[in-house]
């Protein structure tokens, strides 16, 4: 043990959350004894005046009660709990999970309370001041948090769209019809009357009633994909929609190959954070190598993949529109002298590294104002 560490002054408390029921695993100042308490999940009532009942139940040699503080993982739940508990004065943090450290016995006991107990034992070193046992969680603000919604709707539409259109491909396909028209836009109905099998049968009744509802949905999912798309343009236009951080939305979507929806999502994902360099938006963007040196034995075990899937799939695919759009940029003479005359998977593998690099540029350039060297503005841009 340090011997030069701090005694505690504090009660620790970890949150093991579930619908049901809230274990809270209670470690008083001076003791090593891990007390369970349980809250009926979701009674904040509850959980506050059994927080405020140990902290006045663990008072120092001097009679003042003890700080509380809470932690609890990040997850299902979201960060509402935190910012409910530091309204009221309960510092709060909220932890990583895949940061823990735990037993790397192949079969290993696992439960609420186990898991509840450690959690409060990690939570007490990483305050004393030990950053290897876990990771903190940034709890964004309510405007950050609504700000993801936009885009992560139109990604979940998109994808919706998807499922229904190969739904339809699907059920056709099973009749050899291999031509479908109308999947985009079009008098579907007129279609699905004339159509026939590659039999040169009509299409069955159930069949037909089927595809008549798979169409339905996705001439509403169309619909609300338009609908979004025009919110999202009249409030970059005209700020009416409250978008934060307007302005950088504005600024990224002034590059070539960078869509408005792809901006805004960059920036209410990513760019809205502050990075103190940037290995710190690489690890954020799960973007950063994984090496594995153990003796002699070394390699690459490719990108983290830890952070926030959203933008680092947008990421990759804005690597391709890069190549393609802004040809002569450092960024994609680079990728080609590096990779161009690879196999194909090595040309993938590179696609990974130049989204990195391209993440980095348009932080750059977000943050300083940097044109990307060699980068093309679009055409409106100032």
């Amino acid at each position: 043990m340090n011997e030069n560490a701090k005694p505690s002054v504090s009660v620790y408390a970890a949150i093991e959350l579930s619908k049901s029921t809230w274990l809270v695993a209670v470690l008083s100042p001076n003791s090593d004894r891990v007390k369970l308490r349980q809250v009926r999940g979701g009674d904040t009532a509850a959980l506050v005046g059994m927080l405020e009942r140990e902290q006045m139940s663990a008072t120092q040699v001097d009679g003042c009660p003890a700080e509380i503080v809470v932690c609890f993982e990040a997850g299902y739940d979201g960060f509402w709990l935190a910012r409910f508990l530091r309204k009221r004065g309960i510092r709060t943090s909220v932890l990583d999970s895949t940061s823990f450290l735990v037993n790397r016995r192949s079969r290993r006991a696992k439960t609420d309370r186990l898991d509840a107990e450690s959690m409060v034992m990690m939570f007490k070193s990483f305050d004393q001041g030990d950053r290897t046992v876990c990771r903190e969680v940034r709890v964004p603000t309510p405007e950050e948090e609504d700000a993801k919604r936009l885009d992560r709707e139109r990604l979940q539409l998109s994808a919706e769209r998807t499922r229904h259109v190969n739904r339809i491909r699907a059920l056709l396909n099973l009749h050899g019809v291999r031509e479908v028209k109308a999947l985009w836009g079009g008098d579907w109905r007129g279609w699905l009357q004339v159509v026939r099998t590659a039999d040169d049968e009509p299409l069955g009744k159930f069949l037909a009633a089927e595809l008549t509802r798979e169409f339905e949905r996705l001439e509403l999912v169309h619909a609300h994909i338009r609908d979004l798309d025009r919110q999202l343009e009249e409030g970059l236009r005209d700020g009416a929609l409250g978008i934060p951080n307007v302005d950088k939305v504005r600024r990224i979507a002034t590059l070539k190959g960078i869509g408005r929806l792809s901006a805004v999502l960059l920036v209410s994902e990513v760019f809205h954070r502050q990075f103190a360099n940037r290995k710190c938006l690489a690890s954020f963007l799960g973007l950063a190598p994984s090496p594995y040196a153990s003796g002699a034995v070394k390699h690459d075990q490719g990108i983290s993949k830890a952070g926030n899937r959203f933008a680092r799939r947008l990421l990759v695919e804005l690597a391709w529109c890069w190549l393609r759009y802004q040809p002569t940029s450092a960024l994609s003479q680079w990728y080609r002298g590096t990779f161009g005359a690879g196999s194909g998977r090595s040309r993938k593998i590179g696609v990974i590294a130049l989204a990195r690099k391209l993440a980095v540029a348009i932080w750059r350039f977000v943050e300083d104002g940097l044109v990307p060297q060699g980068a093309s503005l679009k055409p409106e841009a100032p």
